[in-house]
């Protein structure tokens, strides 16, 4: 059976892990919960990212002998499932919608951006594919009620979803790369004078153009905005 590693070749059985109880059905009663559980994981990878995530970690987090973990999540692919659920949690799914759907639209993705800067382990975990436990299925339930004013049919607003999705994970993936190498100011101005004398060689125009034109806020939320509405504005919804 795997452990620590991944779920095998058969994959995370969706009907075991968000069907059947969640506690242990023999024995006497626990002293800790698959919530609790999962609450821990999240707590490791949030401060020290998903590699910190081990069985022998979680268990030392909760009080648990390791052995006994493996009734609540038989590997860590079932526990970033349960992680990903459990943080999407968090995503408001009563909030307002507009009927615009390009505009609610927009806000979500701003909801989902604020979540992945605050776990940003999590576009790592999005990267592979997930089964959705009842905390993400609440939340696409609110995008799907977002998108009913554009007419789409089914499949393409769930395509939309995990476009949108994918998109705001290697935004934001990004953006964390970002800032955890960040320059010095010297190598910033170092940067931009290469740049500038590239430009000037005459041996790229169109880049040249490109750099003249006039700047832009380059706050990271401003950017992300930019980047959003690009995508979302662009949709083809023939």
């Amino acid at each position: 059976m795997p452990r620590d590693g991944g779920a095998g070749a058969q994959g995370v059985d969706p009907e075991q892990l968000w069907l059947s109880s969640a506690e242990p059905r023999r024995g006497r009663k626990p002293a800790y919960s698959r919530e609790a559980i999962t609450a821990a994981a999240v707590a490791l990878a949030d401060a020290a990212g998903l590699e910190a995530v081990t069985m022998r970690k979680v268990a030392a987090q909760v009080g648990a002998g390791v052995m006994s973990l493996y009734s609540y999540a038989p590997d860590k692919e079932t526990l970033l499932n349960l992680m990903v659920d459990h943080v999407s949690g968090e995503l408001p799914t009563g909030h307002t919608l507009t009927g615009d759907w390009r505009a609610d639209l927009k806000a979500i993705a701003h909801l989902q951006r604020a979540l992945m800067l605050r776990h940003p382990w999590l576009p790592a975990a999005l990267s592979s594919r997930r089964v959705p436990g009842p905390n993400t299925l609440d939340f696409l339930e609110r995008v799907l009620a977002a998108l009913r004013p554009s007419g789409l049919d089914g499949t393409a607003k769930l395509e939309i979803f995990a476009q949108l999705t994918a998109f705001v994970a290697g935004h934001v993936a990004h953006e964390i790369a970002q800032a955890a190498g960040s320059q010095s100011p010297d190598r910033v101005e170092a940067e931009a004078r290469y740049l500038a004398a590239v430009a000037a060689d005459g041996h790229h125009p169109e880049l040249a153009e490109a750099l003249s034109a006039p700047g832009r806020l380059l706050t990271p939320e401003a950017t992300f905005t930019r980047f959003l509405n690009r995508l979302i504005d662009g949709l083809d919804t023939s």
